[in-house]
């Protein structure tokens, strides 16, 4: 009789054993493989779409500043004019700003947004990030978005 119960003890005995786990590992490594690649390019596309809509907003904050004081802050003052009260007089005395609150964000890339007082496609400056590389130029994830300079 002893021999009968050790045998319906071992049975209803639960947990997993080295081989099911093995094989439930295994799965999830392929599931894993398949579906990272994924998530990670929604990851990038994520980003390259956050900077369109923060250039959009820099330049909608640009554009108001620019009817208040009559023009676009030169290369040198660049974006902080959003944010900082110029120090010359003729933008100093009609500035009505902060145009933008907590500052210039930076791209979704944890680098300034680059502006310059240079025309691009459609404006009379240029505002645009070096995408995820880093570098002028460049496809896909790695290319510039914004507004550039004509070359």
């Amino acid at each position: 009789m002893k021999t009968n119960f050790t045998r319906l003890h071992n049975a209803t005995e639960g947990g997993f054993s080295l081989l099911e786990m093995l094989v439930v590992l295994v799965i999830m490594g392929l599931l894993a493989g398949l579906v990272g690649p994924r998530l990670f390019n929604q990851a990038d596309k994520a980003k390259v779409q956050t900077a369109e809509t923060q250039i959009k907003m820099l330049k909608g904050a640009l554009q108001t500043m620019r009817l208040d004081i009559n023009r676009f802050p030169s290369t040198e003052e660049g974006l902080a004019m959003l944010y900082r009260k110029p120090s010359g007089a003729d933008a100093a005395e009609y500035w009505e700003g902060p145009y933008i609150e907590a500052g210039v964000p930076l791209d979704p890339w944890n680098r300034p947004y680059e502006y310059a007082l240079t025309p691009s496609q459609d404006q009379p400056f240029s505002l645009y990030t070096l995408g995820a590389d880093g570098v002028a130029g460049g496809q896909g994830f790695d290319a510039d978005v914004g507004m550039l300079a004509e070359n």
